[in-house]
């Protein structure tokens, strides 16, 4: 069982690895669109008192935001490499 502190650091490095995945793939952040790296900022701040289901749903939208970037950056790389 992971402390609230570890949940809060896990999520706020889940955010800061986002953003310098959208930086490298250049995904600018859109002003009319909800952002979900806002929304897991939100429950990092939160959580000492948010219940785990919700932690564990912030946990999961990371990594799978982690996962999806990954996958482009890969693509990128062999795009680049092939020329």
């Amino acid at each position: 069982m992971l402390s609230p502190f570890e949940k809060r650091r896990l999520l706020e490095r889940a955010v800061a690895t986002i953003r310098e995945g959208r930086d490298r793939v250049g995904i600018r952040p859109s002003r009319t669109a909800p952002d979900k790296v806002i929304d897991i900022q939100t429950v990092a701040a939160s959580c000492a008192s948010a219940p785990d289901v919700l932690v564990s749903h912030a946990m999961l939208e990371a990594a799978d935001m982690i996962r999806t970037l990954k996958i482009v950056l890969d693509a990128k790389a062999d795009a680049l490499r092939d020329e």
